[in-house]
Parts: structure tokens; C-alpha cells; sequence
């Protein structure tokens, strides 16, 4: 083992890709007559032709399970004045029914999935492949659907651990 190799710890690792500007999206799905939602920086463009996207989940949360077997999802791209919508959704242990209450959504015409109102751009998707990736899952999704606002304020980014915004 090298010296380097000490350096090569989850804490060090985390802190390295901290430094990686993330835009901060909600990820949601409906399966079961439940509503599901977490807030996601891991959403990536993969393709143009076809259009996909991809987006990694932690294999132990609800929402894995959730958007595993119902097979759509939807992202909602977060404004900066929306942050507590993302802290709400990035709280482990938040009770399942009735999550959506302090989020005003719509639903969207081609999953039915929630898709929260404010938000910069929406898109719906449907699961084409799943990669296991360590403690996280790879969902990756073809684009049914996308909305684009005509205004556009600030993002919601997340750097070195803490939220900001980028016009």
C-alpha cells in the first residue's frame, strides 16, 4: 500500500467531489398510490438520440425500491429560492404519506408522476436500464416529456456541501 492509498477515504472522497458544482433536482415517482420523492444532485444528461438521462439512487432509501418497480419518474430542476423543498426531500425518515403537502405539483401527462411547480425545467421519464453502483443504483431513463418555463430565475446548487444559486 502506498502513501497515498490513506488518503482514499469515504470522508476524503466526499469531500473531493464536493468540489464538483451540482445543480440540485427532485426526483419523483408514483407507485402503489403513493407518492415518492427525494432530492437528487447525480442527474446527468446521457444521450441526444435517443434522449436520456441518467440519475443514481441509494439502494437502501424508499424511493429505490419505489422507482425500481413502478418504472417512471419525473425530475423536477430546482429554483434557488426553493431550497427547503430540497431539504424536505433530502430528510431521511420523512413520513411517507403526505410528503408532497408543502410542494405544490402538477402532475405530468405522461407518467402521472408529481412535478413541482416553480421548478427551472421538468421531465418525465421512463426506466430503460438499471446499473448496481455500490451503495447506489443507476437509473437510466428515456424522456417521455420535458417543460421548459419561459422565465428562468437562479438554480439551486450544491458546492463543497452547502447550497448556493448560479444565475
Amino acid at each position: 500500500m502506498s502513501e497515498h492509498d490513506v488518503d482514499l477515504d469515504p470522508a476524503r472522497f466526499r469531500q473531493a467531489m464536493g468540489r464538483l458544482v451540482a445543480g440540485v433536482s427532485v426526483l419523483t415517482t408514483t407507485c402503489d398510490g403513493h407518492d415518492h420523492a427525494m432530492t437528487a444532485d447525480t442527474v446527468t444528461s446521457v444521450s441526444l438520440e435517443p434522449l436520456l438521462v441518467l440519475a443514481c439512487v441509494e439502494t437502501e432509501s424508499r424511493f429505490h425500491d419505489a422507482v425500481i418497480e413502478c418504472g417512471v419518474w419525473g425530475v423536477s430542476v430546482l429554483s434557488a429560492d426553493q431550497r427547503p423543498l430540497s431539504e424536505w426531500f433530502a430528510t431521511r425518515g420523512r413520513p411517507l404519506h403526505g410528503q408532497l403537502d408543502r410542494a405544490p405539483f402538477r402532475r405530468g401527462e405522461h407518467t402521472g408522476v408529481a412535478l413541482l411547480d416553480g421548478a427551472l425545467t421538468h421531465l418525465e421519464v421512463r426506466t430503460t436500464s438499471t446499473h448496481p453502483a455500490g451503495d447506489h443504483v443507476i437509473v437510466v431513463g428515456e424522456v417521455l416529456g420535458l417543460d421548459i418555463p419561459d422565465t428562468v430565475g437562479p438554480a439551486l446548487v450544491h458546492y463543497r456541501g452547502r447550497y448556493g444559486s448560479i444565475a
